[in-house]
């Protein structure tokens, strides 16, 4: 077996996993395989219960390896890892591509990475790169700073200036560039259709701008692009990989892979195909354990990775360089750690966020009709619903109802889904909606509702028999504004829900 006849291999191919773990303690498993040159750990939700505790968690990592890379998918919107119980307290991308103030994206970059550097994070998979010119695009949306490749470039770079200040790693993604496709790599293999001089002018840019920040990471995309390679994956291409990023963009930092066990590869080549295939391509790290955990996922892709040098599918130098370029990154990352100033003051409560947030909001009113805005007397608030992407964790709350029901006490309120209202829509709606809402004033929740021809359906139907119903849109804004009032937060996350209710409500103006 690969354990125990072929040690070296075996320790750079520790190396160059980047896995996760269940539970909020550092695992028997973990400590021993990072004994055995395990040289990075992913953290997730499931792993974070408070600053304490991941503090703890961390220091226990550090004393196996005080070089270890201890990473984490912190966004600060929408996916958020540290605020997924509560939602975040920062806006996320699109809100502050939309304010459009690289200073205020730059605070906010560097408050995230005060946070993340408190807890012992070097290593942040953010931020998105990527330019969202597709505005159905069912994984990207909010998480991007916009559709323009000037503002997605000079955002990713304060993003990038913000975090590493505050002594946390920033990583580029996704390349090269996951904005213009219709299928989320979680489940399918997007295809990017566009030929090799429209990238360069609308997808590689911001990618560009990152490097020239000084990002010392880039995460690599599941997507398949004909114009550099019409049979590998982006992750598994070399073209893509060796050929643009190395070669061509001149990144000398570490590549990092997309969780190997999303459909787009696994459902392909398996999980350690997959994983083999993109350290053959030129990744140096392979990120696993989002949804595959346990000492087994790491032994399974460490045997799989020195099976494949033993039986020539990867060359030995290639294993080599990436574990040589994990350990300069760890080097770096970790002094870049220890030269930061410590946190001061208690962190995620400075107001930031929120101040944000309030400006992001962008309000468009009928003309000529009286709205009723802002809101007088208690209202009905309806929530559309829909079913994420798998990026954003299943239980981090979002929406409006809340903070109305905080500022306005009487509030009632109801979500939907498209689930029920399957065979049912007109019906459910009367009941649930339209008579509770009599006489009072409707408000109508939704979240990228241009993308769903359920929500869209239902937001029509509403405002048809209301239409001076508010609406709030909490996903990407597309299309026609419908209501009497239209609220568009570009983001969902807990601060953005709040600066809606304000607006609403009157106490702070409409932008």
């Amino acid at each position: 077996m690969a354990e125990s006849s072929h040690p070296r291999l075996l320790r750079w191919a520790h190396s160059v996993l980047q896995p996760g773990f269940e539970g909020t303690t550092a695992p028997d498993w973990v400590r021993r395989r990072i004994s055995e040159g395990l040289a990075s750990v992913v953290l997730f939700g499931r792993n974070i219960h408070g600053p304490e505790q991941v503090a703890a968690l961390t220091a226990a990592l550090y004393a196996e390896n005080p070089e270890l890379v201890v990473a984490v998918d912190e966004e600060a919107g929408d996916v958020t890892r540290l605020e997924a119980r509560t939602g975040a307290s920062r806006p996320g991308n699109l809100a502050l591509g939309t304010l459009d103030d690289i200073d205020v994206t730059e605070q906010v970059a560097r408050d995230v990475g005060r946070e993340l550097h408190g807890l012992g994070v070097t290593l942040n998979y953010a931020p998105s790169a990527d330019v969202n010119t597709n505005p159905l695009n069912p994984v990207i949306g909010v998480r991007s700073f916009g559709a323009r490749p000037d503002v997605v470039s000079r955002h990713a770079a304060a993003w990038v200036r913000g975090l590493q200040s505050a002594g946390v790693a920033a990583c580029a993604k996704h390349f090269p560039g996951h904005g213009d496709t219709v299928v989320d790599s979680h489940l399918g293999l997007p295809r990017v259709s566009a030929d090799a001089g429209t990238l360069a002018l609308t997808a590689l840019p911001p990618f560009i701008a990152a490097m020239d920040a000084g990002v010392r990471a880039v995460m690599t995309a599941h997507l398949l692009v004909p114009a550099y390679d019409d049979r590998w994956p982006a992750t598994l291409s070399r073209p893509v990989v060796g050929d643009l990023l190395r070669g061509e963009l001149g990144f000398t930092g570490l590549i990092v892979t997309d969780a190997v066990e999303m459909g787009a590869v696994a459902d392909r080549y398996g999980v350690p195909g997959a994983a083999v295939r993109a350290v053959a391509a030129g990744a140096d790290a392979v990120c696993v354990g989002g949804g595959s955990t346990g000492e087994e996922t790491t032994a399974l892709l460490a045997d799989a990775l020195v099976d494949a040098v033993r039986d020539g599918r990867l060359p030995e130098r290639r294993l080599a360089e990436a574990a040589g370029r994990v350990e300069e990154f760890a080097r770096w990352a970790g002094t870049l750690r220890r030269d930061a100033p410590g946190p001061s003051g208690v962190l995620g409560t400075s107001g930031l966020g929120l101040a944000a947030a309030r400006r992001a909001v962008r309000v468009h009113q009928q003309p000529g009709r009286d709205t009723g805005f802002p809101l007088v007397g208690t209202p009905h608030v309806v929530e559309l619903s829909p079913a994420t992407t798998p990026a954003i964790d299943p239980t981090t709350p979002w929406g409006v109802a809340e903070p109305l029901r905080t500022m306005c006490p009487g509030t009632t309120s109801v979500r939907l889904s498209e689930q029920q209202l399957q065979g049912g829509e007109v019906e459910l709606l009367d009941r649930l909606v339209l008579r509770p809402a009599d006489g009072r004033p409707l408000v109508v929740v939704v979240r990228d509702a241009a993308r769903y021809g359920w929500m869209s359906r239902a937001l029509t139907g509403l405002v048809r028999s209301r239409p001076d119903a508010f609406v709030v849109e909490m996903g990407v804004p597309a299309g026609r504004r419908p209501g009497a009032v239209y609220l568009a937060t570009h983001g969902a996350t807990r601060v953005s829900g709040i600066a809606a209710a304000e607006v609403l409500t009157g106490r702070t103006g409409p932008s």
